[in-house]
């Protein structure tokens, strides 16, 4: 092969906790205040990463961040020292340390929109970190974000990096949880797929009721134009109001694509059969035969999907052109999804194999398989120019793995984030990690 889909997933960080703050995502609510387990949660996602590794999948990773956040903390009014801060901040505000505190950056499909040069004007591979406005714990992300990518990419002549889009609601951005891309070769012009929530400025689109729409089209045209990609490269379809009403907050819980295969539910999109025909024709345009596999809501309702997690799945490509589809064990433990999958990978269609993974730390937060990966594709020469110590190998794992070992907790409840050791324990992990995989100064504290 000369280009390949990379997978870069997020390392999950030392203050993984349960604090229920991503209203619109059933599954962080509903756990708010139990008992986590950040140890085991970043060995789970490491599990994932080495075992595709080992299946022949190019694999990276991607660090987490320092958290707390003192330095948004202190923006907040909290003064002192470090530690008085902390103490401060859960003495008056327990709710905004929680904040402040969140893993949530495990969860890289969010962290930034990928564009490969088969589809760009200056034929490089474009990062624009998302600004995640609609969630204050997860709109504190993008500098750091774009540091860390920066240190990933760092060849300018294969790699381009862009500030993320202001930091209002008109322009929400959720990055890749809400953009995939179809073609017939990774390294081949291909079709970008933008799927957004909500008009800002145009009030004729409809909007859900009950949850917020977190992706604008307005975000999405810009990143568009950001990355120099043809209008006829590019299409642009509304989620369906009711679906984000139902807890699909990002459209990676109700579909997901690879190549020239898209995979989703019956309710996905508005409009869906003009959506489906515009991907169809524009792929064909560019060389590639687009295959939609519907999942009909007979087979699978919405509230299964957003339960088990079905679509926020990996759809990867093996060598004889098939695909392995990668779920998490609540897909195993819900009798009709699995049905439907043993159904799917005996039809005869592109998806033939299903591989299933104890996600359950980050399932509980709100996140699968989908949301823990920032797909990247790849020519070999630009494979070649990726920072090579955060591509996962045996000695990675080994050494990942004795880092984990090293700083993680195995229990942390909402009112340990109030001690400064955490945020002690937190920076010297990420000094290590920062030297494990050569990423330079990247974190707050670094850089003072």
């Amino acid at each position: 092969m000369t280009a390949f889909e990379a997978n870069f997933d997020g390392l999950v960080g030392p203050t993984h906790n349960y604090a229920g703050l991503s209203f619109g995502n059933v599954a962080s609510t509903s756990n708010e205040k139990s008992t986590s387990n950040p140890k085991l949660a970043a060995k789970q996602g490491l599990m994932k990463m080495k075992a595709l590794h080992d299946l022949g999948f190019k694999q990276g990773v991607l660090a987490p961040h320092e958290r707390p956040s003192v330095a948004h903390l202190r923006g907040l009014g909290f003064g002192g020292t470090d530690a008085e801060v902390v103490r401060k901040a859960a003495k008056e505000a327990p709710t905004i340390l929680a904040a402040c505190s969140s893993a949530s950056t495990m969860w890289t499909a969010n962290a930034a929109t990928v564009s490969p040069s088969g589809d760009t004007a200056d034929r490089r591979v474009h990062f624009t970190p998302a600004n995640l406005n609609n969630k204050f714990h997860r709109s504190i992300e993008h500098p750091t974000t774009g540091r860390i990518l920066k240190a990933m990419f760092a060849d300018e002549r294969h790699f381009a990096h862009h500030q993320a889009l202001p930091a209002q609601m008109h322009f929400g951005d959720e990055g890749a949880a809400n953009h995939t891309r179809f073609c017939a070769e990774y390294d081949a012009a291909g079709i970008e797929f933008f799927v957004f929530g909500q008009a800002a400025f145009d009030t004729r689109y409809p909007r859900p009721i009950k949850f917020p729409a977190r992706q604008t089209l307005e975000a999405s045209q810009a990143i568009a134009r950001l990355h120099g990609l043809s209008l006829e490269q590019v299409v642009y379809a509304q989620q369906d109001p009711n679906t984000i009403d139902a807890g699909v907050f990002h459209n990676d819980v109700i579909s997901v694509g690879n190549r020239n295969v898209l995979f989703h539910h019956q309710r996905s999109f508005l409009d869906q059969a003009a959506v489906l025909a515009e991907l169809d024709r524009k792929l064909a345009a560019v060389g590639g035969q687009f295959v939609a596999v519907e999942v009909p809501e007979a087979a699978v309702s919405i509230d299964e999907a957003v339960k088990s997690y079905l679509f926020n799945s990996q759809l990867l490509s093996k060598p004889n052109g098939k695909m392995i589809i990668v779920v998490p064990e609540e897909c195993r433990s819900m009798p009709r999804v699995w049905a439907y999958l043993e159904s799917l990978v005996n039809s005869g269609g592109p998806i033939d194999e299903v591989k299933v993974f104890d996600l359950k730390q980050s399932m509980q937060n709100g996140g699968g398989p989908a949301c823990l990966r920032l797909r990247v594709a790849l020519s070999a020469a630009e494979l070649a120019a990726v920072n090579p110590d955060v591509l996962m190998s045996d000695a990675l794992f080994g050494s990942l793995n004795a880092w984990v070992d090293k700083h993680y907790r195995d229990r942390l409840m909402g009112e340990d984030l109030g001690d400064p050791q955490l945020l002690i324990e937190c920076r010297t992990a990420l000094d290590e990690l920062t030297q494990i995989l050569q990423l330079g100064s990247v974190y707050p504290f670094q850089l003072i």
